[in-house]
């Protein structure tokens, strides 16, 4: 509940409790806090059983966490019976990043990619930024792109 509270935090909160309502009366309010809180909690589960016992026997394994958004979507993911795992397992992201590269360039996927030494073919599968194509021509100019 108070995970985001430091040290420092909680001996400031504790000076300004015993300050604003003084040493005689603290140990009263103290009491009289955790009780609320004991009925606040005591009314929420109430509440949960009381909407669970409404609901009916088809939402037996209903659980308010999965309410949350990302519990729920957690839950789901994790099911067996959508065969996620096999299809993530299946995925290969580099023989697929491999086609994609040779689609860009404009090869074929079943021809072999030409050596390094060739001098069409491009080492690993890069670009060389840095060489000029080979027609040294410029694109033609136009006035209503600029």
């Amino acid at each position: 509940m108070f995970n985001d509270i430091g040290p420092l935090e909680l001996v400031t909160l504790v000076v300004l409790a015993v300050l604003i309502f003084g040493p005689d009366k603290l140990p009263k309010v103290i009491q009289d806090v955790t009780r609320t809180i004991r009925k606040i909690r005591e009314f929420s589960e109430s509440a949960k059983q009381d909407i669970r016992s409404e609901l009916g026997p088809e939402f037996k394994d209903f659980e308010f966490e999965d309410l949350n958004p990302k519990t729920f979507i957690r839950k789901q993911l994790d099911n067996d019976e959508l065969g996620l795992k096999e299809i993530r397992n299946g995925f290969d992201l580099k023989k697929e990043m491999a086609e994609v590269t040779d689609a860009v360039h404009s090869r074929d996927t079943d021809t072999p990619s030409p050596s390094p030494s060739s001098p069409s073919g491009s080492a690993g599968g890069r670009v060389d930024m840095t060489k000029k194509p080979e027609g040294d021509e410029r694109p033609p100019f136009d006035t209503d792109a600029t």
